[in-house]
């Protein structure tokens, strides 16, 4: 063990095994060490807490840990110490917060939400918490700041409208709420004071033959597109389908020309029968090369392993290209309108084909009268093979069509 002062070139001389402490020179900090153990170099401090002896590792040697830098952050631990507080608990209740992750707190959240909530409202905060805040449950809840919020908040309006937005919100600061209420020490619930997303006052965007004809379009000239994106999109019309639902299209969910989509994945809680046109099949293909297995995602950047995921940078890119189209022909801008929109214009260009109302919203997964007991997935299935086929004709025929038609 050496005394003398902690210098770069002191510290680069250091052979393993050995420390230095700080001293000999007027800046010198009592307690104050640099140590080397086999390769790296650590800076260290040394102090008596309540009667003890106490070591606190600072950093290693090297950004941002020189020497001085290194200094003043043990004058600062021992002004702690001066004020009868613990560095090393504090380091300790630091490493604890950064356990605290928003996914860790949304697991906790949603136990007691389940006992209190009813099970439409659960299923639907559930899915806020678990599915759209899910880009932030690595972030410790004591790191998440206004400005975190009002970041995701803007890409969750903007991929899947303000109606969602308001509703993540609004699930967010309940959970916030609760995390204080259970003696989280957060300074304040981060959501206040965000901007509350202002949702229309009747959501029933659905896309127009033009509109229609744009996204086709755009989805083959657009750059950069996953391969998979612009089978999906048109599989989202083609099927009405929910976002999620159809990003989540699996090889095991066919059984010849029919798709059933699982109770526990779908919104009402019961198995959805979707009888496949032969335009969805052409989009589904085949497997995809390089799958392993005999299952795989049928819409996927990883080969079928997991399902496709990026939705707001495909839908920017997508936006950014109809924007060019656009312009380019001197109309005006495309109205602002989210995959969403497609299931409700798909319901729409049903009518318009003359679908029976009921047979459409079977289409849709809608329960007819509320009667779940009886529920048959396979009741109405010739009905419904009839309506998406009817679909399939009349989307086909508005994206034959050119503006020179």
């Amino acid at each position: 063990m050496a005394v003398s002062s902690i210098t770069i070139r002191a510290v680069q001389a250091l052979k393993p095994g050995e420390t230095i402490w700080d001293a000999d020179h007027r800046e010198a900090v009592r307690g104050f060490g640099v140590r080397r153990q086999r390769e790296q170099a650590t800076y260290v401090l040394k102090y008596r807490v309540f009667g003890r002896q106490r070591f606190v590792t600072i950093g290693p040697h090297g950004a941002p840990w020189t020497p001085e830098k290194a200094r003043r952050e043990a004058k600062r631990l021992l002004g702690l110490v001066a004020d009868g507080k613990d560095p090393q608990a504090g380091k300790k209740e630091a490493r604890d917060q950064a356990a605290d992750t928003l996914g860790k707190v949304v697991d906790g959240y949603l136990a007691h939400a389940k006992k209190r909530q009813r099970p439409k409202t659960y299923s639907e905060t559930e899915r806020y918490l678990l599915v759209v805040w899910k880009p932030l449950h690595s972030v410790s809840i004591f790191a998440i700041r206004r400005r975190d919020m009002t970041a995701q908040l803007a890409e969750i309006e903007a991929e899947r409208g303000a109606v969602s937005a308001a509703r993540a919100r609004s699930k967010l600061s309940a959970l916030f709420n609760w995390a204080i209420r259970e003696g989280y020490e957060i300074e304040a619930n981060p959501v206040s004071g965000t901007h509350r997303p202002e949702a229309p006052k009747s959501r029933k965007r659905t896309l127009t033959d033009d509109e229609i004809r744009d996204v086709w379009a755009g989805l083959d000239t657009a750059p950069d597109l996953p391969e998979c994106y612009p089978r999906y999109v048109r599989s989202l019309l083609l099927c009405a389908a929910r976002r999620n639902e159809g990003a989540s299209m699996h090889s095991t969910e066919f059984e010849g020309d029919l798709r059933t989509i699982p109770g526990e994945r779908y919104k009402t809680k019961l198995d959805h029968v979707i009888p496949l046109t032969d335009a969805v099949k052409a989009l589904i293909g085949g497997k995809p090369h390089g799958a392993n297995g005999n299952s795989w995602f049928v819409f996927s950047t990883t080969f079928g392993a997991k399902a496709f995921s990026g939705f707001s940078k495909a839908k920017r890119a997508l936006n950014t290209e109809i924007a060019r189209r656009r312009e380019a022909e001197e109309r005006e801008p495309m109205p602002n309108w989210t995959l969403h929109d497609l299931r409700r214009t798909a319901r729409s260009l049903m009518s318009r084909a003359k679908v029976p109302a009921d047979h459409a919203e079977r289409c849709l997964g809608h329960v007819i009268g509320g009667v779940r007991e009886t529920y048959d997935r396979y009741e109405y299935l010739d009905e419904k093979r009839e309506a998406f086929a009817a679909l399939a004709g009349l989307v086909n025929r508005i994206v034959r069509i050119t503006g020179n038609d």
